[in-house]
């Protein structure tokens, strides 16, 4: 019942969004690896960029990883870049694997997303938004559902205050009405460490550096997650 219901408002309230006009593993990977800790709304015009850019897992694998490092500037996570490519290379040497978790960078969550929305696999992926609706209704709903939980999540059933009153489930949830205490917020950025290395990897992104010149704390953990090269004094994109 509750899931009909959920169709049914998802026909008229669903987010038209490019990847989901697409059935292409690729490109559902790319979003779902730009989506991951990024707003919907700083990705879309990336995700378009990016496709453009690279339309294929063989495009991508060919690439330097320099360039795409520097093509993944102000997504944040930098790491998840590398990953991408690694993934693609691996996709382009041997095709696509039955256990997508194989994949650099690719979690559960990640894996079902593909599996179910390129491959049309019977799996739901769980995020933090359906897990939330799944929840707060105590309901168990199909992979039918995927797109229309993770938009009700995103919108309505919100993590702090729901907005039960443009709730489709309202009449059926449990839940309705409560309230739930502050989230834990991430870390400030601002004069974070994430800010320092964010810094030194878009400095050496512009041009190789010297290393006296850099933030040494910084640019030893972008070296270790394979974000920069270090060789002697100088450092630089892989």
């Amino acid at each position: 019942m509750l899931e009909a219901l959920l169709l049914e408002w998802f026909r008229g309230a669903g987010r038209d969004l490019p990847w989901r006009r697409t059935r292409d593993p690729y490109a559902i990977l790319v979003s779902e690896v730009m989506l991951q800790q990024t707003q919907v709304e700083r990705v879309v015009p990336r995700y378009l960029a990016w496709l453009e850019r690279w339309p294929t897992v063989e495009k991508l694998a060919a690439a330097p990883v320099s360039d795409v490092i520097r093509a993944w500037q102000g997504l944040g996570y930098n790491r998840r870049a590398v990953n991408l490519h690694r993934a693609t290379q691996q996709i382009a040497a041997a095709g696509w694997p039955d256990d997508l978790t194989e994949l650099p960078g690719v979690g559960r969550y990640t894996a079902d997303a593909v599996a179910h929305f390129a491959f049309d696999s019977a799996v739901l992926p769980v995020d933090t938004n359906v897990r939330r609706v799944q929840e707060r209704t105590r309901t168990r709903f199909t992979p039918a559902a995927a797109h229309a939980l993770m938009d009700l999540g995103a919108t309505v059933c919100l993590a702090r205050v729901p907005r039960c009153a443009s709730c489709p489930l309202a009449t059926g949830c449990p839940s309705q009405g409560e309230r739930y205490e502050p989230l834990r917020r991430q870390s400030r950025f601002e004069g974070s460490f994430r800010q320092r290395r964010a810094r030194a990897l878009r400095l050496v992104a512009e041009r190789p550096r010297e290393m006296p010149s850099m933030d040494g704390d910084a640019i030893a953990a972008l070296a270790r997650d394979g974000l920069v090269r270090v060789e002697g004094d100088l450092v630089s994109l892989p």
